[in-house]
C-alpha cells in the first residue's frame, strides 16, 4: 500500500495517517472501501498495532474514515470530512511557493492562471492528477 521512512523526523503514525489520507484524496481508496485491519496493516508495515490504531483514530477524527464495531474501518465520503485548517495552511504555502517559482521561471499572471485552471479541472471531484 505504501512505505514508511523510518529515518524521518515525522512520527510513524503521522506517516501512516498522511499516506492513507493521500490515497483517499487521490481516489485510490474510495468511499465505503474497507481498510486493512489494524493487525493486518501493523504486520505488513512491521510496526506496533497501537501505532496503526492511533493513525486510524486520527483519520476518524478528521472525518476521512469511520469505524463500525465488529466490521472494521471504512473510507468516508467527501461530505463527511471535516475542514482541516492546518492542511489548508500548508497547501496554501505550497501554492504560494509554486506561484513564486513560476514567476521566477518567467511565467506571467495569465499563464499561471491557465496552469492553475488546468490543474483544478483535472482534480475536479477530489480525484488526484
Amino acid at each position: 500500500m505504501f512505505t514508511l521512512d523510518l529515518r524521518s523526523r515525522k512520527a510513524i503514525y503521522e506517516q501512516v495517517t498522511d499516506n492513507i489520507r493521500d490515497l483517499i484524496l487521490a481516489g485510490v481508496l474510495t468511499a465505503a472501501e474497507k481498510l486493512p485491519s489494524v493487525r493486518e496493516l501493523a504486520e505488513s508495515l512491521t510496526v506496533n498495532p497501537n501505532t496503526i490504531q492511533k493513525a486510524y483514530r486520527e483519520l476518524e477524527t478528521r472525518g476521512y474514515v469511520y469505524s463500525t464495531p465488529g466490521l472494521g474501518t471504512f473510507v468516508s465520503g467527501p461530505e463527511q470530512r471535516a475542514p482541516d485548517p492546518r492542511a489548508r495552511d500548508l497547501a496554501s504555502g505550497a501554492l504560494r511557493r509554486a506561484v513564486l517559482d513560476l514567476r521566477h521561471a518567467g511565467a506571467g499572471a495569465d499563464e499561471i492562471r491557465a496552469i492553475f485552471d488546468g490543474i483544478l479541472e483535472k482534480t475536479k471531484g477530489g480525484n488526484g492528477l
